[in-house]
């Protein structure tokens, strides 16, 4: 088995990602949205991104080194291009309706991942399912804001 070393150019590809989503918070116009009464509070999206982000990039490394560079780490990196964009379509240019389009990316490339690693490392693919309920109820959170407020947006 290769060294954990190589784990770190996965954990830093997924830090990055996450610094790129993270430089677009909710601020006051994601406050004044109306939301549905089942939104997680805020304080729990730090830890649930915390803990996803490492399993993305255990996830990610286990690939690798079973198969080096493949479909499923291709699909796992399309994935974080839709996790990147996310919160700067919905928090960074108000667009609800384009994060929504991004979350199902999101979750279509999740399956995809799933789908094309469980043959090569069953781990890898249960390290994303997680993030397939997250990412997945995180979509209805997004269709549900949508549509309580479909006069703004866009």
């Amino acid at each position: 088995m290769t060294s954990w070393i190589t784990f770190l150019p996965f954990m830093a590809i997924v830090v990055v990602v996450a610094i790129s989503g993270g430089i677009f918070i909710p601020g006051q116009w994601y406050k004044s949205l109306r939301k549905p009464s089942w939104t997680p509070p805020d304080w729990l999206f730090g830890p649930a991104w915390t803990v996803l982000y490492f399993m993305i990039a255990l996830a990610g490394w286990r690939i690798w080194q079973a198969q080096g560079w493949g479909i499923a780490l291709g699909i796992w990196s399309l994935n974080l291009v839709f996790n990147g964009a996310w919160s700067w379509l919905m928090f960074g240019r108000h667009r609800i309706q384009a994060a929504f389009v991004d979350a199902c990316a999101m979750v279509v490339t999740i399956v995809a991942f799933v789908a094309t690693s469980w043959p090569v490392d069953p781990v890898a693919a249960w390290l994303f399912v997680p993030y397939l309920v997250w990412t997945s109820f995180a979509a209805a959170l997004n269709l549900s804001i949508l549509r309580l407020n479909a006069s703004s947006a866009h």
